[in-house]
């Protein structure tokens, strides 16, 4: 179907859908907030899927998530639902509605899982508000909280030390895991030894993060360590094309290969890592209050850690200071 006939044929309805279920990833739970049945949702998707010609969900047990052709179209159809939100304000006589900033910090391995759902429920909730996101490993991100630069950040609980003033709200437990290529000489080896991974080339963290100190202390354990040709970067968006352009094995934490993994574009290595997990939580500062927007927003980036399945238990929401922590943690 042509642009034209496309544009013709889509209705508000259709892009309310989309965007609920994109923000859930799941039938059942975007049809409760669109107080519809679930096959009255089912039926707009399908509309929408036979206007656009492609599939915008894979949906199966696991629920409803984007195609690359769903993501693709996301931003576009929150922008439009922006536009007439903001428009059928101005005909019910509304005043616009003020402008509202939240300044987020996060680490560059859990941006890429958790901010995307996050933003596009706050795009849907509150179209007027801007978001201002600032990635950094977690010892300059708490720097930025305590300077009152970020309103919170989602990182890792560190030193007893470092968190003076500050609080941390357990979200999920991530491990590290083996990434590579489809197609990987290592995916056919049975069983596979980490010897022989330290025989390719490897992508790892820089020093003086936790998933680098992590790999560290994992291959010490099995009297490991690793090469000097390492390369070392906080860069996901690297991490990944030198790990889908060539043998190299990425040293990651799990969320930030997610999707990736998911999509197929990077595959998994058959060799688990036990010990390498480390909590991600909310950072906050113990004193003072958060606005009510950076408030509802945290609520949002718990909503995404719950539909990411990551929990090692429930979410507490009261803010927990860290005690008696012992291995260094930056």
């Amino acid at each position: 179907m042509n642009a034209e006939l496309l544009a013709a044929r889509l209705r508000v309805r259709h892009l309310n859908c989309f965007a609920a279920v994109a923000r859930e990833q799941h039938l059942g739970r975007a049809a409760e907030q669109l107080r519809l049945s679930q096959p009255a949702v089912s039926k707009t998707l399908a509309e929408l899927e036979a206007l656009a010609g492609c599939r915008l969900f894979e949906r199966g047990r696991h629920g409803a998530r984007l195609t690359p052709a769903g993501a693709a179209f996301l931003p576009h159809a929150l922008t439009v639902l922006d536009a007439w939100l903001l428009a059928s304000g101005v005909f019910a006589g509304e005043q616009a509605p003020s402008e509202q900033t939240v300044n987020v910090g996060a680490l560059p391995s859990v941006a890429p899982d958790l901010l995307p759902i996050a933003i596009a429920a706050m795009r849907v909730r509150r179209p007027a508000t801007r978001v201002v996101l600032r990635t950094a490993a977690n010892a300059p991100l708490l720097d930025l909280l305590r300077g009152g630069a970020i309103d919170f950040a989602v990182g890792r609980l560190a030193d007893p030390q470092q968190m003076i003033g500050l609080s941390f709200e357990f979200l999920y437990i991530e491990p590290l895991v083996l990434a590579v290529r489809p197609g990987h000489p290592l995916l056919k080896r049975r069983p596979l030894r980490l010897a022989q991974v330290l025989d390719y080339p490897l992508v790892v963290f820089s020093r003086g993060t936790l998933p680098r100190h992590s790999t560290e202390s994992y291959l010490g354990a099995q009297g490991l360590r690793l090469p000097h040709n390492c390369v070392e970067s906080l860069s996901i968006s690297v991490g990944r094309l030198l790990t889908r352009s060539s043998d190299s094995v990425w040293f990651t934490p799990a969320g930030a290969v997610r999707t990736d993994l998911e999509q197929g574009h990077l595959a998994r290595l058959p060799h688990a890592m036990p010990g390498t997990e480390e909590p991600v939580g909310l950072l906050t500062r113990s004193e003072g209050q958060r606005s009510s927007i950076a408030g509802e927003f945290a609520s949002m980036l718990r909503d995404a850690a719950r539909q990411r399945g990551a929990h090692a238990r429930p979410v507490d929401d009261a803010a927990v200071h860290p005690r008696g922590r012992k291995r260094a943690i930056r």
